[in-house]
């Protein structure tokens, strides 16, 4: 199953289209996205009884299919060969930070950059189906409703100012958590620890990798948070970035205005960032 955010609807995508939620089901589900993964079993379930798109569906219009996730955590230097590039060693746990909710975007976004080094970082995205506390790493997946991509856009001069570093506030300017374009069911993916994941910087590769490169995989990250932590149904977790990071460039390479950045995981879609500088910059450029 596929399902997708449009107008602030649920949208279940099948060949062909989408079909409104609310209204095929005659409101036995909600039109609110994020309330479908209170439910999201019992969606499945009435999904795939579903034949047929009612309407078209284009992610240029689409928000993010996790719109107001209760927590969003995310994992850093969860590649080794990130870690490398960024200076720091394997980490022996998961190294976990959050970016808020208002950062959140759809899929196709223009991203408005802030002052400083802008930099980009593809990730796996995963989303939670069911609520989870202390769960053990055999048992994590049946937790995950499922998978999206997402971009971890951050500004590094921010991120490492002051006596500690500014993650949280850092990756968190508006736009800087586009998601999208449909969260991918766990059914649907065969390998779904195998996944390619990579983006291109106007039309040049940037990134590229495999999430079986994880230090710490899906299925350990969901154990270790919910050691800590209850997760809830529509949280989401960030689960790292492989290596090509501006940053880590010599000499680093961060955004600019008219950049476009498009990300894809194979299995699950592609969303496309375009950064323009702030009007008044614009203007005196």
């Amino acid at each position: 199953m596929q399902v997708a955010n449009v107008d602030g609807r649920l949208k279940l995508i099948v060949p062909g289209g989408a079909v409104d939620v609310e209204r095929a089901s005659n409101s036995q589900f909600s039109s609110d996205p994020q309330e479908s993964y209170s439910r999201f079993d019992e969606l499945q379930t009435w999904a795939s009884e579903v034949s047929g798109a009612d309407e078209p569906f284009d992610p240029a219009v689409a928000g993010s299919p996790v719109p107001s996730p209760h927590q969003v955590f995310a994992i850093g230097l969860n590649y080794a060969d990130h870690a490398t590039e960024s200076g720091f060693a394997k980490p022996d746990a998961p190294v976990v930070f959050t970016k808020f909710p208002s950062a959140i975007a759809g899929p196709v976004t223009t991203v408005q950059l802030p002052p400083g080094s802008v930099d980009w970082e593809v990730e796996v995205v995963v989303v939670i189906g069911k609520a989870a506390t202390s769960v053990p790493i055999t048992k994590a997946w049946d937790h995950v409703a499922g998978l999206t991509v997402g971009q971890d856009i951050s500004e590094r001069e921010l991120q490492r100012s002051g006596p500690a570093p500014q993650f949280n506030l850092a990756k968190s300017y508006p736009g800087f958590a586009p998601m999208g374009p449909y969260v991918v069911t766990v059914d649907e993916l065969d390998r779904r620890d195998d996944l390619e994941l990579g983006c291109e910087l106007n039309g040049g590769i940037v990134q590229k990798g495999r999430s079986s490169d994880m230090i710490f995989p899906v299925s350990e990250l969901v154990a270790y948070l919910s050691g800590i932590v209850t997760l809830s149904p529509g949280d989401i977790i960030f689960t790292g970035t492989p290596s090509g990071v501006g940053m880590g460039r010599t000499p680093p390479q961060f955004l600019h205005h008219g950049d476009v950045l498009r990300s894809w995981i194979e299995r699950i879609g592609t969303i496309t960032q375009t950064f323009a500088a702030p009007l008044e910059a614009a203007r005196e450029g």
